[in-house]
Order: C-alpha cells, then sequence, then structure tokens
C-alpha cells in the first residue's frame, strides 16, 4: 500500500495531511503526485469527491517556497468551488508557511487587494475576476511556476474558454500545468494542446457514469406531490445531511420556504442571492448547523462535504452528466450514500434518457411503495359543454341590446330582437356540442 511518505511529500505537508486525516493516497493521488513532482504535464478526468484537489494541491506545495510572490495559480468555474478549493490548500498548506488567497467576483475588491498586497504564493481564482485584477496590476503573473485549469468542462460551458486563454498566455512558458475535467469534449482536449506540453493523460472515470456506490432509487408522482414525499425521505435520512437539487432559482425557493415552514434547519443557495448570503449558506451546511441544502445545478459543483448521506433531485435535470454531478455529492471518499430522483409525469421521458447511461440497478420505489402510475392521456381528456351565462341579471331592467343578450330575462334574443323560447335555445345548443363532439 502506498504512502504519502512513499510519495516523497516534505514533513511540512505530511503534518497537515495527518492533521486533517489524510493517512492514505487516493488512486488519482497515487498517478498524479510522482508525474507532477516530476515536472510533466498532466490531464485528468476524474468526478468530483476522487481526491484531484489534493493530488494537484499537494504537488504544488511541494515545489512553492513562501516569497510573498505568486507561485501557484488554480482557476474554478465558480465562487463555490473557488472557495473549497483554497480551503483545501490551506489545510494542507498550514504547516508550511504558504499563503493562498481566493479571488472572485462577487466579493468585494478592497477585501481582496488586503490579501494580495500581504503577499501570497498561491491565487485560486475565477476567470472574470483574475482578469480584473490584472487589468488593475494588483496581480502579476511573472514568477507563477504552477498552473491548473479545475473543472474545465464546466468553464467552457459557461463560456469562459478565451478568458482561459487570456491569462495562459500571461504566464510563463517554463511551467507545470494539469488540467482536470469531468469529461473530455474536444474543445477541451484542444486547449489542453495548445498550452500543456506532452501532458500524461489519466482518464480514471472516463466510462464510469454509473454512480456506483450510490444507492439510486425513483419515484414517479404528481408535480404537488412532491413535497410530501421530499418531506418522507428527509424524515427517514437518520445517517447524515441532506442536499435537494432543483432546476430553477423560484423552485429553490419555494422548496427552501416550504422546509422553514415545516420547521426543518435548512439553508439554500441559488443565482440571486448575494455572496454573503451564499457563503453564510455554505458555511452553515459544512459546519453542520444546517441539516439541508437546496440548490440549483449552478452549485453543484462547489459542494464538498463528507457527511452528505441523501441527495434528492426535486426536480429531474436536463443533461444525463448534471445528474450525475448532483448525485456524486454523496457517498464522497469512499463512502455509502443515497440519491432519490422525484419524477412528475411530464419528465418521465427525460428520466428516462438518464436510466439508460447507468449502469447500476435503480430502485422503482413506486414498485417498493405501492404507489401506482396513473398518466393521464390528453387525447382522451373531457371536453364538458361551455356555459352561456343565460342567467346573467342586470340593474337596468328592460333594457336589451339587438343582437345581443336580453340583459333583463336572461335569453338569447334573435337578430330582429325576439327573444328565443326554452326549446329553441335547447336546440341551438345541442347543435354546438353535436358539432363540438365530431372536433
Amino acid at each position: 500500500m502506498t504512502t504519502f511518505e512513499e510519495l516523497g511529500i516534505k514533513k511540512s505537508i505530511l503534518d497537515g495531511l495527518k492533521e486533517i486525516g489524510f493517512n492514505e493516497p487516493f488512486p488519482i493521488q497515487i498517478a498524479t503526485i510522482p508525474v507532477l513532482l516530476a515536472g510533466r504535464d498532466v490531464v485528468g478526468q476524474a468526478h468530483t469527491g476522487t481526491g484531484k484537489t489534493a493530488a494537484y494541491s499537494i504537488s504544488m506545495l511541494q515545489g512553492i517556497t513562501p516569497r510573498k510572490k505568486i507561485q501557484g495559480l488554480v482557476i474554478a468555474p465558480t465562487r463555490e468551488l473557488a472557495i473549497q478549493i483554497a480551503g483545501e490548500i490551506r489545510k494542507f498548506a498550514k504547516y508550511t508557511g504558504i499563503k493562498v488567497a481566493t479571488v472572485y467576483g462577487g466579493q468585494g475588491m478592497g477585501v481582496q487587494l488586503d490579501a494580495l498586497r500581504r503577499g501570497v504564493e498561491i491565487v485560486v481564482a475565477t476567470p472574470g475576476r483574475i482578469i480584473d485584477h490584472i487589468k488593475r496590476g494588483s496581480i502579476r503573473l511573472d514568477d507563477v511556476k504552477y498552473v491548473v485549469l479545475d473543472e474545465a468542462d464546466t468553464m467552457l460551458d459557461m463560456g469562459f474558454i478565451e478568458d482561459i486563454e487570456f491569462i495562459l498566455d500571461l504566464t510563463p512558458k517554463n511551467k507545470i500545468m494539469s488540467l482536470f475535467s469531468a469529461t473530455m469534449p474536444p474543445e477541451i482536449l484542444r486547449l489542453a494542446e495548445n498550452y500543456l506540453n506532452n501532458p500524461k493523460q489519466f482518464l480514471l472515470d472516463a466510462d464510469d457514469l454509473s454512480g456506483e456506490g450510490i444507492d439510486q432509487s425513483y419515484l414517479v408522482i404528481k408535480d404537488r406531490e412532491k413535497m410530501k414525499y421530499l418531506l418522507q425521505f428527509i424524515n427517514e435520512n437518520k445517517k447524515g445531511q441532506t442536499i435537494v437539487f432543483c432546476s430553477t432559482k423560484n423552485r429553490t425557493r419555494d422548496v427552501a420556504r416550504e422546509l422553514y415552514r415545516e420547521r426543518y434547519n435548512s439553508v439554500a443557495i441559488e443565482g440571486d442571492m448575494s455572496q454573503h448570503q451564499r457563503e453564510q449558506s455554505m458555511g452553515k451546511f459544512r459546519t453542520g448547523k444546517a441539516d439541508i441544502l437546496v440548490a440549483t445545478d449552478v452549485a453543484a459543483r462547489g459542494i464538498d462535504v463528507p457527511e452528505v448521506a441523501l441527495v434528492v433531485n426535486y426536480d429531474v435535470p436536463n443533461q444525463e452528466l448534471v445528474y450525475f454531478h448532483r448525485i456524486g455529492r454523496t457517498a464522497r471518499a469512499g463512502a455509502k450514500g443515497r440519491a432519490i430522483t422525484l419524477v412528475s409525469y411530464s419528465s418521465i421521458g427525460d428520466w428516462n434518457l438518464i436510466k439508460r447511461q447507468t449502469k447500476v440497478q435503480m430502485t422503482d420505489l413506486n414498485e417498493k411503495m405501492g404507489i401506482v402510475v396513473s398518466i393521464p392521456d390528453p387525447l382522451k381528456r373531457e371536453i364538458r359543454p361551455r356555459s352561456f351565462g343565460y342567467h346573467n341579471k342586470s340593474r337596468f331592467s328592460g333594457r336589451t341590446r339587438q343582437g345581443g343578450r336580453d340583459r333583463h330575462g336572461g335569453g338569447r334574443r334573435d337578430r330582429h330582437g325576439g327573444g328565443l323560447d326554452s326549446n329553441q335555445r335547447y336546440s341551438d345548443k345541442k347543435s354546438y356540442y353535436g358539432l363540438r363532439s365530431r372536433w
């Protein structure tokens, strides 16, 4: 069994690793750390929760000296992920004297400028904000020795590729670079070809879209029944925390509000919240002060909480990969976890596409719980007669309109002003409904 000591990690880093319980390296760490320490670039395909943050962070810390100049740069797509990565690196670097600054949009520029003026060796940043600092002159990349692109496919999806290229063009050519991504679309491979020097590839999870180690199940119900079953599944989860994923900001707010009303200890993260509110919510969830987190997909990549035992997809995601990123929030670091998807009748088609991508057996909760699925057929909907309002009375007694309603008696008038008797009205309605039924 390989240990961190056998990988040649220096003692100041080992002390930090031992303090947080990192005793044995994960497979991706065993594979990539020696390559990075040897000075070779790396392309790694690995899902979240496999230990890639520690892999590139430990390698970076090994080659950096504490001299208050930026020597390491990690670029992440979202502020949540940047905050998470910086937090992890600080734990590893606790006894090294190396300082880390986090640079992202949504936080006051003054806070970041103060940290940079004091001197740091590693910057973890989102693309837009680091470009802001570069243009202000508060960040210079001349001394950078290590560059990491984390979640590169997400940065591609968010339209950051041109920003990434702008940043990389300002870094020294003689650097060690690593690129990590859950998927490898052609644009990412082109980026790697243009900016990495003969990288060694580690496609550890290239074909693993099964979510192995996660007990996956689904329940097909009416949309209005989702909250009822969500509460039931939350109450059954006694082993750890719960994350509830919703597809829209409005849905996230509604679910969070309902959980609060039901007196559950929950927090939410969605796009319209201020950065302070988002950090406050994540802080409560990470420290265990909140049991439930309700989130949109944007926040999915920035959540790394080892105690998450249950993930509930309140809405079916619109892409297969999004589903696997969501359920990957549980079963972290080899632990067991459970993922339940609530499938409304209108989402059955999307759900069937996702099911076909999984390689493990999913539990059909409808069958297990005895809940019958009764999807209405739109072609067999009953067409009800339309009301004509024949008894609509008016305070204007005795006044009528030609060709319109009789405002006094309630009967409909003919075009010459004469009223229709009841038999005529019945015949008129009958012919109308007969025509409707033929439609």
